[in-house]
């Protein structure tokens, strides 16, 4: 993991830019934040291929559609509570529904316009956006899986919803190929199995690193694709390990939690889901939320720690 970040919006303006140059079916939409999307670049290198219509999301996503109609492939980027709770019913309708080429990104996903609270915050956008058949979601986890992400969702062939979040965000892995539907193994262990997505990855390896440091061996999946879900993957994991933990951005009801114990329903296994609160969550500082409600690696260290400490108590008090 390196210490130098980059501005998740800007490397995601950046690749649209940059891969739009080499194909002049990418259309970029915007609802009143193109430069806050990381557009700027955009705006001077491909202006006749860029629309700005104001505050009107459903509006957006119905000429999006059209567009997509016509062959063209639209990438409609504006807040991420905006383009998915506001704008549910066009979403389902003009692009799920209609099975439209049409590219959703939610920027300052999560909490991370920490200052500006619950209307501005998107803790459910992967359980509005994963229910809507046909739609992939995707959480890339630095700036490398954000180029990744997006060289592949121009090139799926349907609509898809992508989160990224607003501050800076760390280099976590080496340049790969993103396969949509493929999670990696960061790090191997026996104990349980972790889960996350999104740029709380960054947390999450610190907090498995921190508790491997302590003899405490846990498995960590990185799964920046939230839906198709790379159910393979997490089964053979959580099968040897017996247990299972998912780490996200997100409320506890379903996103990724979900996601993982609709496909390991099966196994004779435990569960636990660590994300936030089923309620309206305060405001503060991206960071100080992040501690607050224990999802900086200093809170996953110890809560993961109490669950399998738990589970081991529990199996010796009954063997």
């Amino acid at each position: 993991m390196s210490a130098t970040t980059a501005d998740p919006r800007k490397t995601f303006g950046e690749a649209i830019t940059d891969l739009a140059a080499h194909d002049d079916r990418v259309v970029v939409l915007s609802a009143d934040s193109g430069t806050s999307s990381g557009f700027g670049r955009f705006q001077v290198e491909h202006a006749d291929r860029y629309y700005e219509f104001g505050i009107q999301e459903h509006g957006v996503t119905g000429v999006a559609a059209g567009l997509a109609s016509t062959g063209f492939i639209p990438v409609f980027a504006a807040i991420a509570t905006f383009v998915t709770a506001r704008n549910f019913e066009a979403f389902r309708n003009d692009l799920g529904y209609m099975r439209q080429n049409v590219k959703i990104v939610g920027r300052n996903g999560g909490m991370t316009y920490s200052e500006l609270g619950p209307t501005h915050y998107s803790l459910e956008d992967f359980a509005i956006t994963r229910m809507i058949p046909g739609v992939v979601v995707l959480a890339p986890q630095d700036p490398g899986e954000i180029r990744g992400a997006v060289r592949a969702m121009l090139a799926h062939d349907g609509p898809v919803y992508m989160r990224v979040g607003g501050p800076p965000i760390r280099h976590l892995f080496p340049a790969a190929p993103f396969e949509i539907g493929r999670g990696s193994l960061l790090r191997t262990g026996d104990r349980a199995t972790v889960v996350s997505t999104g740029t709380i990855t960054a947390e999450a390896l610190e907090a498995v690193d921190a508790l491997q440091a302590k003899g405490i061996g846990v498995e960590l999946i990185g799964m920046p694709t939230v839906q198709p879900l790379d159910a393979s993957l997490i089964r053979s994991s959580a099968t040897r390990t017996g247990h299972v933990i998912t780490v996200e951005e997100h409320y506890v009801r379903g996103g990724l939690s979900a996601a993982v114990a609709e496909a390991t329903a099966d196994l004779p296994i435990r569960r636990a889901a660590i994300g936030l609160p089923h309620e309206h969550i305060t405001t503060g500082t991206y960071d100080g939320l992040l501690h607050r409600y224990e999802l900086d690696a200093v809170g996953l260290t110890a809560r993961i720690s109490v669950l399998i400490d738990g589970w081991a108590s529990y199996d010796e008090q009954n063997t």
